[in-house]
């Protein structure tokens, strides 16, 4: 591949947002130094923030920015003044949630890894989650979450519609079959056929295309079973295809094999665009602190690299990463006695990338907040 030029707006939100996010950055700087691209970060806003300075989570200026990007990184949103306030009219996630149908998100992509060095940090027995390799395909913008919903007059009950088209499912299940193809050629589909017409409808729908993918075993598993089976042996799992709720609550439940929130990063896609961002909340308990564990965002940035098929480059982020676990150099969210900070973590995983020789004669002046990059 040779040198590229992207423009990526940041969307660094609320509470740690904008710490995770320039650790992301940094990571991104040093990546564009190493590898000689050009990449021009463009930063807006989105999320509470956005709501206090426009009045709007998702301000028209930050829509038209990430409409015209080659793609977006997304740090956190949210805020207790909103998620403690039932009334609130505007919300954070507003924003999030109009920003995917607008850019026509359409496929929410998570890897699930078990670091072996981690594996203390998981609730779950380490000879079971030994090794866990998972990639999780949930559609993003069908469902009962988009569905007509209503209530009665009298507020006594209410409706929430499930409705999936044929088209819906294809785009995203040729994602994940091709996603298997480059793995190790399984693909599950978690639905709830038995009861859900709308389940039986990705069931044919999956089934059809699947001849053309002979190389990948396709299986199914009730979503109930699923949920179950990902406790009590994770590794049987390769690539897992499910539709938006069951993918919600699936994908939250195998978080906990990798111990940490901070550690797993997500992408978003559609045909156009696509958004990156860790899978943990804004956090702002931690805000302002230094203790926030930037890695699941620099994951994130190393989605966005295999994106703009940047393989190579988008490898010596994630070896970057496995180097600081290898040597310990964690925010205390992974190691209570660690001393590192935010940015001292996003700066040993930048200088990891320039080089690895380079980051240990550093490493000293990193620990004691000495030296930066980028």
């Amino acid at each position: 591949m040779g040198i590229l030029s992207k423009r990526i707006v940041v969307l660094p939100g609320d509470g740690i947002g904008p710490e995770v996010c320039s650790e992301a950055v940094r990571v991104l700087r040093a990546v564009s130094s190493r590898f000689g691209h050009e990449f021009e970060f463009d930063y807006q806003l989105m999320g509470a923030c956005a709501i206090d300075a426009t009045g709007s989570p998702l301000p028209d200026a930050t829509l038209e920015a990430c409409r015209r990007a080659d793609a977006v990184l997304l740090g956190a949103i949210g805020d207790p003044k909103y998620d403690n306030d039932p009334t609130a009219k505007v919300r954070p996630e507003q924003g999030l949630l109009g920003l995917r149908k607008a850019l026509g998100l359409y496929a929410n992509i998570r890897p699930i890894t078990a670091y072996d060095q981690l594996l203390e940090h998981s609730p779950l027995k380490a000879e079971r989650i030994q090794g866990t390799d998972i990639l999780i395909f949930r559609e993003l913008t069908g469902g009962i979450y988009f569905g007509e919903k209503g209530r009665s007059e009298d507020r006594a009950w209410a409706y929430d519609h499930c409705t999936y088209s044929r088209d819906e499912i294809l785009r995203i299940a040729h994602r994940a079959f091709k996603a298997a193809e480059t793995r190790r050629h399984q693909l599950t589909l978690v639905d709830k056929a038995n009861v859900l017409e709308t389940s039986r409808l990705w069931r044919e729908t999956v089934q059809s295309i699947a001849p053309e993918y002979p190389s990948v075993a396709l299986d199914y598993l009730f979503v109930d079973n699923a949920a179950m089976q990902i406790i009590l042996n994770p590794k049987q799992f390769d690539v897992i295809l499910t539709e938006n709720m069951f993918g919600d609550i699936i994908s939250d439940e195998a978080s906990v094999i990798a111990g940490s929130l901070g550690l797993l990063p997500s992408a978003s896609v559609g045909d156009g665009a696509a958004l990156f961002e860790p899978i943990h909340g804004s956090y702002p308990q931690a805000k302002g602190k230094g203790i926030a564990n930037p890695i699941a965002t620099i994951l994130s940035a190393a989605m966005l690299l295999d994106h703009f098929d940047l393989q190579e480059e988008a490898d010596c982020v994630r070896d970057a990463v496995q180097h600081a676990l290898d040597q310990g150099v964690v925010t205390p969210e992974l190691n209570p006695s660690t001393l590192y900070t935010t940015e001292q973590v996003g700066n040993f995983i930048a200088y990891s990338v320039l080089d690895i020789a380079d980051c240990e004669v550093h490493r000293n002046n990193i620990k004691l907040g000495m030296s930066t990059i980028i």
